[in-house]
């Protein structure tokens, strides 16, 4: 390389530092879209700051305005020129503002005011002239990319910090503390509070005015949508103040949703929500709040029940659901309406457990027995009169150990006093029906109401034993009388085993017992048979004797000489025929006799079965014939009717013989006449006492035949 050509190359050289030289000389600044320039004057005729770190006016300083992306002139001699980045903060998060000039804070103020005409931050100049305030800001910056002075403002977010550096450690630290305050209590993220974890927000405010001694906590304000200083649950921090607003736990909640909240200004704790399961109901005990009016009633002395809202006990309780309650602004005290069991029965408890501390019941009876009563009582608490009963007792466990307990255990050892130890056993039902009825009206003076009382078996200590030698007495008893009881069963099984045998003893005769009703059967309709012929006998019988009756009676009335003579006539035949029938029946009399005493006794067995079938066929046999005055009738007249069969005479005799001397052929015609008159008298139809009259006239007039009418008397008459 020659020497001209060094020498041209090093004027190029020259050239070129020369233009660029000239360039910064003029200022050329270029700025990517992607950031933001921050000026910085080095010297200005206006002079230097003394307080502030943004020049306003052309002071010498930071300036409040910054460069956007594209070519800037601006001389180096005068300006210096700060690239920082554009700040974005990412979608569902929150950043913070930490202010490097402005108004200082106020004394009781812990961030700086809300300043609308800052633009979000981004106009320096709208925000100092316009009262902003240096330090921690009330406003936060949501979702977005945003060209910040981060010479006045220093952008804290989740991921990272934005600032200008100054070379101030100290700045530095209290920004790191900030940042590490703002993670710890989850402030880059929303409140999000959802409904399936039944959670409520308690929000505790660190700006504002403090609240007095007299309360504990702060008052509701700005909750109305209607009201200008509406806050919108805590999320606009100036309306919130404007509204009147305390630093302090707030009464205010937070339920189920998503608030964009400054946790500078507010945190926010996670409580449950309160949950009054079916079966409960929840009275409130509210610790803040005005004095309220009390609606118990004059005739209520233990304590005042207030409205909703106001402090005390509230006078409506909460029914069975989900509540978001401030706890720290109250309490809810859970009150059964179901059914509640006291067991004072040493290491057992109902499903409450208020009866945990509750033992057996110390008696001493009458005898000077010492035995521990195990009892149950149920009882239930009126919704309505819940509140009562906790402004009354505090809560049901102190209810039961403070009152309940000393009142029951009392009651039943005055009991115990009036009775023996058996009658405290075996008069168990009665002491527990008595106890239920009288313990409502104690139990209702306590807004309680009583459903029963339940008695167990009163048991005695370990070292005594003298209640399980009662005892033991007692069964021994029972087990006697049981004794006795089965021992009259086992006799009864006796007797029925014994009429067992003999009923087997039957079976193995029934074929001689069947043939022996098989007999009884046959003569059974034997006798039926005859009972059948002997009812139509008697009925033909009937019916020709009221025919002939009908007759007699008729010619009687017509030809009254002529039944006179027929009568005298007839008187002579029945004479006859009483000799033959009483010679006849002296000779059947005697055969018969001798016939009945022969086979009488081979007939015995069977007369004494066939007895009954007899009797009942005789008894028919006399009613058919209509009573027993015609059974007699019919009696007589079949003994005529044998009689002049056997001796042949005729009804009419061939040749009648009158005369008054003769006695024996009167005695006939009379006898005969008599027997006729007799028949046709009114005796015939006389009630059943006449019958054995009747009776013995007929017989007096059989033997009158028979000893009037001789065998040659017959002989002469053939």
């Amino acid at each position: 390389m020659n020497q001209e050509t060094i020498l041209l190359l090093i004027k190029v050289g020259v050239g070129i530092v020369a233009f660029f030289f000239l360039v910064w000389l003029s200022g050329f600044r270029i700025i990517p879209n992607s950031k933001v320039a921050i000026i910085e004057k080095w010297w200005s005729s206006k002079g230097s700051l003394k307080e502030q770190i943004i020049a306003l006016n052309g002071e010498a300083g930071f300036q409040p305005v910054v460069l956007r992306g594209g070519i800037h002139f601006l001389s180096p001699l005068v300006y210096k020129i700060h690239t920082v980045p554009l700040v974005t903060i990412p979608q569902g998060k929150i950043a913070y503002v930490f202010a490097r000039d402005g108004k200082p804070l106020e004394p009781t103020q812990t961030l700086g005011t809300i300043i609308h005409e800052g633009n979000n931050f981004q106009d320096v100049r709208g925000f100092i002239t316009n009262g902003g305030q240096k330090g921690p800001q009330r406003g936060i910056i949501r979702e977005g990319t945003y060209a910040f002075n981060l010479a006045q403002f220093i952008i804290i977010t989740e991921n990272k910090t934005y600032y200008l550096p100054m070379g101030n450690d100290t700045e530095q630290k209290t920004i790191m503390e900030m940042a590490q305050k703002i993670s710890a209590r989850n402030g880059f993220d929303p409140v999000v509070i959802q409904g399936e974890s039944d959670l409520v927000g308690i929000v505790t405010i660190h700006d504002g005015p403090s609240l007095g001694k007299d309360n504990i906590i702060c008052p509701t304000v700005g909750d109305e949508p209607s009201d200008p200083n509406y806050h919108n649950n805590f999320q606009d921090p100036e309306k919130f103040l404007s509204a009147g607003g305390y630093r302090g736990r707030q009464y205010q909640v937070l339920a189920d949703g998503t608030y964009l909240i400054n946790r500078l200004f507010a945190t926010i704790e996670y409580i449950p929500k309160t949950v009054i399961p079916v079966g409960y109901v929840g009275v409130v005990v509210s610790y803040t709040g005005m004095k309220g009016t009390d609606s118990s009633g004059d005739d209520y002395k233990h304590g005042e029940l207030v409205q909703k809202g106001f402090r005390g006990v509230w006078s409506e309780a909460l029914m069975p659901g989900k509540y978001a309650f401030n706890t720290y602004a109250g309490s809810i005290i859970k009150v059964p309406t179901t059914n509640v069991i006291l067991k004072w029965i040493s290491n057992q408890n109902g499903n409450h457990r208020y009866d945990e501390n509750l033992k057996e019941v110390s008696l001493i009876t009458k005898d000077a027995f010492e035995p521990s009563l195990p009892l149950s009582v149920v009882f239930h608490i009126d919704y309505k009169k819940a509140p009562m009963v906790i402004q009354r007792f505090g809560d049901i466990k102190m209810l039961v150990d403070q009152t309940l307990d000393p009142m029951v255990s009392a009651y039943f050892k005055n009991i115990g006093q009036t009775k023996t130890l058996i009658e405290l056993i075996q008069q168990r039902n009665e002491i527990q029906n008595q106890s239920s009825v009288e313990m409502k009206t104690k139990f209702s003076h306590y807004n309680l109401e009583l459903e029963e009382v339940l008695i167990g078996t009163p048991t005695s200590s370990k070292n005594d034993t003298n209640i399980e030698q009662i005892l033991t007495q007692l069964r021994s008893r029972q087990i006697a009388k049981e004794q006795l009881e089965t021992y009259s069963t086992q006799q009864a099984a006796a007797e029925k085993e014994k009429e067992l045998k003999e009923a087997e003893a039957v079976a193995k005769q029934q074929t001689s017992l069947t043939e022996s009703d098989i007999n009884i059967k046959i003569q059974e309709n034997q006798g039926k048979a005859d009972l059948m012929k002997s009812r139509q006998d008697a009925e033909k019988i009937q019916r020709l004797s009221e025919a002939d009756a009908y007759k007699v009676k008729q010619q009687a009335e017509a030809e009254a000489y002529r039944l006179k003579q027929q009568a005298e006539a007839n008187a002579y035949q029945v004479k006859q025929q009483a000799d033959a029938e009483a010679f006849r029946l002296r000779q059947t009399g005697e055969a018969e006799a001798f016939k009945i005493k022969t086979v009488g006794q081979a007939d015995a067995d069977r007369e004494a079965r066939v007895g009954i079938s007899k009797a009942i066929a005789a008894k028919e046999q006399v009613n058919a014939f209509g009573g027993a005055q015609y059974k007699v009738v019919q009696e007589i007249m079949n003994n005529f009717a044998d009689a002049i069969k056997t001796s042949k005479i005729d009804i009419v005799p061939k040749t009648l013989i009158t005369s008054g001397s003769n006695e024996g052929e009167n005695g006939l015609h009379n006898a005969f006449e008599n027997l006729v008159m007799l028949l046709l008298s009114d005796k015939l139809t006389s009630q059943a006492s006449n019958v054995t009259e009747l009776s013995e006239e007929a017989e007096i007039l059989k033997k009158e035949i028979l000893n009037n009418v001789s065998p040659s008397d017959i002989k002469n008459n053939k």
